[in-house]
């Protein structure tokens, strides 16, 4: 991947095309330009037979230029930087900070390639792009430009992989407030690559990731949780609360879950005790008010008297 910086200074991760596929381009392209080239030669010839040789090396010259070094500086303005050949190797040809080409970078381009791929066979080129670091030739090197691949075999790599049922909850009262984003996205990395690494270097990794996450929510890693089940947990959960923020909070509740009360699990709450039977004095019934007695118990009006 090569990181390219635009105007506004955002980077791009362009892919650059190497020397194989631009060269299976270029001889597309030429075996187009050179059939095209052949058609109308031979459509001039026989609509000029009486001129003389003059006017016909004339017209030779001009089919030359404009078939083989005019029709492609036009293609690759018109197309953005596409010709046949490149569309169909999956190449675009953008400039230095990965914007589209213009007719100068195209011009400039196709006439220093009549000097490196025309006349010399295609040495000029082939050296130039095997010498550079990013695969350019030389008219890529005067006109700022560059030839990428638009075209990216997709890979599994993207594919985070779901936490275990039984962990399904199992966090849902964790403050993930203090996880700053940075962190989360070290956590997401290294969940959508963990199959790429060694088993001894991913355990590693998840055992350190786990343990930052643990110090910022104040809670301990379970110790039957394995830390790449307690990583791909703790971010469905966290997911799972954004999701029901955007979506679900429109009454204006609570979007997380209340956090669980600082009673360590080690010691459970314990009821009080009840008075021991020997000091409990027998049961004293209630009262009785007599049927016309009056009542002390006025029900509340919600007054209350001046001190």
């Amino acid at each position: 991947m090569s990181e390219l910086v635009t105007g506004e200074a955002v980077a791009l991760e362009l892919r650059p095309a190497r020397l194989p596929s631009r060269a299976l381009a270029v001889l597309l392209d030429l075996a187009v330009a050179v059939a095209v080239y052949v058609a109308v030669t031979i459509a001039l010839v026989a609509s000029t037979a009486s001129l003389d040789m003059a006017a016909q090396t004339a017209l030779s010259i001009a089919t030359f230029v404009l078939v083989l070094v005019g029709v492609p500086i036009a293609v690759e303005t018109l197309s953005h930087g596409r010709s046949l050949g490149k569309m169909a190797c999956g190449l675009r040809v953008v400039r230095d900070d990965g914007g589209p080409i213009r007719f100068r970078h195209a011009l400039v381009r196709g006439l220093i390639g009549v000097i490196e791929i025309l006349m010399t066979f295609g040495v000029v080129a082939c050296v130039a792009s095997l010498v550079s670091a990013r695969g350019r030739r030389l008219g890529d090197v005067f006109a700022g430009t560059l030839v990428v691949r638009e075209r990216v075999p997709v890979s599994s790599a993207g594919f985070m992989p779901p936490p275990p049922p039984w962990l399904a909850g199992r966090f849902a009262g964790l403050d993930l407030s203090a996880v700053p984003d940075e962190l989360w996205l070290a956590v997401r990395q290294y969940l959508t690559r963990m199959g790429q690494l060694d088993a001894r270097v991913g355990w590693a990794m998840a055992e350190r990731l786990a343990a930052d996450v643990a110090a910022r929510t104040g809670a301990p890693v379970p110790y039957e949780v394995p830390p790449p089940a307690y990583l791909a947990a703790v971010l469905q959960e966290r997911q799972a609360r954004e999701a029901r923020r955007a979506f679900g909070g429109a009454g204006g509740g609570e979007p997380f879950p209340a956090a669980p009360s600082s009673v360590s699990p080690a010691s459970p709450a314990v009821p009080p005790a009840a008075a021991p039977p020997h000091e409990a004095g027998p049961a004293t019934p209630p009262p009785v008010t007599p049927p016309g007695a009056p009542s002390d118990r006025r029900p509340g009006t919600g007054f209350v008297p001046p001190a």
